[in-house]
């Protein structure tokens, strides 16, 4: 194998495939980078067998191979050289020597023959979305989902495609957070679990851009395919939790506030509930002021906003981690809360007519 490409597309590439680099297993293949090159084009590829990346970058292929270069070093090195022309060339002895402005270096490679080679998903359902709807989605839930290694489920974010929409839902047992948008069309009406830190990093390297993008489902994988780049996921195996009963649609009171106000109210009452395990912050609510107060043993803090309040008073505690969590995602400029009673779950949804976002939020028992 022999080539010439530029630094600042290599260090690119290599960028964004090491987010796919495993760096934890003794499996010296996952902890590698493959690079082959072929055509008009080199291509790396990464591994940790939950997410894959593959991304291509055009070269000069003097002669066409593959190999397998350690993934942390490689990275590591070639985002010195990103200014650079480099010429990589694979010896006999499997070395791959890297020549830049006169100087060479040389890492010891393996075979690409055991690299786990991804399917070909080009005859499986699909649907297209624009890329700012589909990163916009992903952000407003994927924060929500289980660290629990016992319910590997809900390790993951659900998509549900139907004919002109896409649903995405996280939830750990305490919050639930649900996100809706418009797709460009559909081959099928579908769903599928990805793994959380999977299709954050999807999101990751989805440009901010009004232009369409492929995803692609088959039993096992979801693929991106964004030109020059694409990007696997695995998909959790199982039956997602029925989310819809537990979403309460009778309530008693209705506060509109404005978010900005209400998230430094947060922000400051948190400092003193941090203190406390359950950062546990109460919300008073009664002739359209809104009380949020927390106490600690080194002090306590007592805000008042004034919002639109429907319906009866009422006084309930909350982690207050959960609202400051799901604000950093909202971007209206005024939110509604929902509540039933003091002890049954809220829903937080935008004051605009059209509800793109759902957040339920479980309540803490107050003494």
């Amino acid at each position: 194998m022999k080539l010439i490409c530029n630094g600042n597309d290599l260090s690119d590439a290599v960028g964004k495939v090491f987010k796919a680099v495993s760096t934890k297993t003794t499996n010296p293949v996952l902890e590698s980078i493959k690079l082959k090159a072929e055509g008009g084009a080199l291509t790396l590829s990464a591994t940790d067998q939950e997410l894959f990346i593959e991304k291509s970058i055009a070269a000069d292929i003097k002669i066409e191979g593959e190999t397998l270069v350690p993934g942390r070093f490689f990275a590591e090195f070639v985002k010195k050289l990103n200014r650079e022309q480099i010429e990589l060339t694979l010896n006999e002895s499997g070395k791959l020597l890297i020549r830049y402005q006169g100087n060479e270096g040389a890492l010891a490679c393996r075979p690409a023959d055991d690299f786990p080679v991804m399917p070909d998903v080009a005859d499986a359902q699909h649907f297209v979305i624009i890329k700012n709807e589909f990163k916009d989605l992903i952000g407003k839930i994927a924060f929500s989902v289980s660290l629990d290694d016992a319910r590997p489920l809900l390790k993951g974010v659900n998509l549900e495609i139907e004919e002109n929409t896409l649903t995405g839902v996280a939830l750990d047992g305490y919050r639930l957070a649900k996100c809706v948008k418009p797709i460009e069309g559909t081959t099928a009406m579908m769903s599928a679990v990805v793994p959380a830190r999977s299709i954050t990093e999807i999101a990751k390297l989805i440009e901010d851009s009004l232009d369409p993008v492929t995803v692609y489902i088959q039993k096992r994988y979801l693929m991106v395919d964004l030109l020059h780049t694409k990007i696997y996921a695995s998909l959790l195996d199982g039956d997602f939790m029925n989310y819809k009963h537990i979403i309460p649609h009778n309530f008693n009171t209705i506060v509109t506030l404005p978010k900005e106000q209400f998230e430094d109210a947060l922000e400051r009452a948190i400092l003193l509930a941090r203190t406390d395990k359950n950062n546990l912050v109460k919300f008073d609510i009664k002739e359209d002021v809104m009380e949020v107060s927390a106490d600690s043993e080194i002090g306590n803090i007592n805000e008042k906003i004034v919002v639109k309040l429907l319906g009866n008073d009422l006084a309930i505690a909350f982690n207050a981690r959960y609202f400051t969590e799901l604000l950093r995602f909202v971007d209206c400029e005024n939110i509604v809360i929902k509540f039933t009673n003091p002890v049954s779950p809220c829903i937080v949804v935008p004051s605009s007519s059209v509800e793109d976002f759902m957040y339920l939020i479980l309540p803490v028992r107050m003494a």
